[in-house]
């Protein structure tokens, strides 16, 4: 530990307040060049008081997820090494929201603001932060419309940059860490098309269907005639540009289409590749029995989705997730989304987690955004940049532990043939 000297060791004090302990596991470097904390411990940057006042307004993880966005503190390292240390101790570390501070700890944190002249009225949000409640109840068409547009239309040259030319934004399957990222997108995509037993001639729906990589693969090596739809208008245009320019657009229909309108069935087979933590746990059901009501007897569908593996923890509206990233996402149990599709009467066929292989996904992600920063600030904002820049490390952090899962459950509905009595005939 360095002098108490300078304005960084109250600052240590109140972050130690704000995360819930009283030794916090990073080197913190103030604005008037003090530092206080662990010598060669992860380094965090609070370039101006405006920091301090935002945790002061809100001390929990929302204010310095505003701090972190709004470029008010800093990680100038290694982000995965500086949000694992973050996340070891104190309320990071509890499963759980964020628990408020005592009256004494906000008294504490007054005193601090006062004595380093970061007093004053509450600073904006950046305008990175998403509201969606204006668009009436949770899990509306219109809302969730809104919703996806907030996280999907933000570029689609962003996206390119940081998902790469597969233009997948869902876990790939690596055969192994050295594996290239768009070998294993298109290994996954693949992987996809074979669960589905797709043959020439069917008809598929791909659900959420971003910027058509799935169906463009699928009717490009399969021979299949594919329906895809997103909430997004942007991955929509780019998903009818790319089946044109493929020679594809007789074959791929790209829709701006709400599943929940897609009245045109029977398919085949249907594809759900990381949409489903959008629905939510109270409409889980009905997206389950819809899907079941649109696939011909024997048909399947695969859900690709994110699991919560870590018990029950109600979702925080009030946390960085939900307020920059995915606003009413919510991540479901295996055990709910198998229910739910059971319960609408399909059966069961596999079930394969791919937990480890989103860690290594998102890690590709983000050393893309860092290696195009500058880029990706150009075409975005810096906020903009710096919220999937902590989300992603963050993310693959939260995969690595266990703390989320991704699982592919392939089902299908009654009736039609069989399949195969064993697994390796299909995979």
């Amino acid at each position: 530990m360095t002098k108490r000297t300078g304005v960084a060791p109250r600052l240590a004090e109140a972050l130690g307040i704000v995360l819930g302990t009283q030794e916090i596991p990073l080197r913190l470097r103030a604005w008037d060049g003090s530092e206080a904390g662990p010598s060669g411990a992860p380094v965090i940057e609070f370039r101006s008081r405006r920091g301090l006042r935002r945790m002061l307004w809100s001390p929990n993880q929302l204010g310095l997820s505003r701090a972190y966005v709004a470029g008010d503190i800093d990680g100038p390292g290694d982000l995965f090494e500086s949000f694992s240390a973050l996340s070891s101790v104190g309320k990071f570390a509890e499963l759980k929201a964020f628990r408020p501070p005592t009256l004494g700890e906000r008294s504490a944190l007054l005193r601090t603001a006062v004595r380093v002249g970061a007093l004053g009225l509450p600073p904006a949000p950046p305008p990175e932060e998403v509201n969606v409640t204006r668009f009436g109840r949770q899990h509306s068409k219109k809302r969730d419309a809104a919703a996806i547009s907030s996280h999907y239309d933000v570029g689609n040259d962003f996206y390119a940059l940081v998902l790469g030319p597969s233009m997948v934004y869902s876990c790939a399957v690596w055969k192994d860490e050295n594996t290239g990222l768009d070998e294993a997108q298109k290994a996954k995509l693949d992987l996809v098309c074979r669960k589905l037993d797709l043959r020439p001639g069917m008809r598929v729906l791909d659900v959420g269907c971003g910027w058509g990589s799935f169906a463009l693969h699928a009717a490009q090596n399969y021979g299949v005639d594919v329906v895809g739809v997103t909430l997004s208008k942007e991955q929509a245009a780019l998903g009818r540009k790319r089946a044109a320019d493929a020679g594809l657009a007789d074959r791929v229909d790209i829709r701006v289409q709400d599943y929940r309108d897609v009245t045109d069935g029977p398919f085949d087979a249907i594809s759900s590749i990381g949409m489903a933590e959008h629905v939510g746990r109270e409409q889980i059901v009905n997206y389950a029995s819809h899907l079941f009501g649109l696939l011909c007897p024997g048909g399947r569908l695969l859900n690709h989705a994110i699991s919560w593996n870590a018990g029950d923890m109600p979702p925080d509206p009030d946390s960085f997730i939900p307020r920059y990233v995915f606003p009413d996402g919510e991540m479901l149990s295996l055990t709910v989304m198998l229910g739910a599709l059971e319960s609408a009467g399909l059966e069961v066929l596999d079930v394969e987690a791919l937990r480890l292989h989103y860690g290594l996904t998102l890690r590709a992600w983000v050393r893309n955004l860092e290696e195009n920063w500058d880029e990706a600030v150009r075409l975005t904002s810096e906020g903009r940049a710096r919220v999937w820049r902590l989300y992603m490390a963050a993310s693959a952090l939260g995969f690595e532990r266990g703390l989320n899962g991704v699982n592919q459950v392939l089902v299908r509905r009654p009736g039609g043939e069989n399949p195969p009595l064993r697994l390796h005939e299909w995979i």
